[in-house]
């Protein structure tokens, strides 16, 4: 049984940081890419990136040069670095996989506000 675990989400200001984590079980973690996605309120949930098996990365245009992602295989947990938050970053983050079918954690909220 395949399951993501995301933490790490709250409140900050514009320009802050945050650091979301997933943690994945079920799974052998360190053979499958891993994904974040995010979804506004009355928009639809948008990738935002992903980190290979070999730890190759990709991101949007809307979050390059501002956020990380990273892996550690020892932990099973995927990372989300989120450096200069924009208001607009403001969405519940979803980690994501893909075995067959997609898996996804059940989000947290990052709410970006002065």
């Amino acid at each position: 049984q395949v399951q993501l675990v995301e933490s790490g989400g709250g409140l900050v200001q514009p320009g802050g940081s945050l650091r979301l984590s997933c943690a994945a079980s079920g799974i052998i973690f360190r053979i499958f890419a891993m994904d974040w996605y995010r979804q506004a309120p009355g928009k639809q949930r948008e990738f935002v990136a992903q980190i290979t098996s070999e730890s190759s990365t990709y991101y949007a245009d809307a979050v390059k040069g501002r956020f990380t992602i990273s892996r550690d295989n020892a932990k099973n947990t995927v990372y989300l670095q989120m450096n200069s938050l924009k208001p607009e970053d403001t969405a519940v983050y979803y980690c994501h996989t893909y075995w067959g079918v997609d898996y996804w954690g059940q989000g947290t909220q990052v709410t970006v506000s002065s």
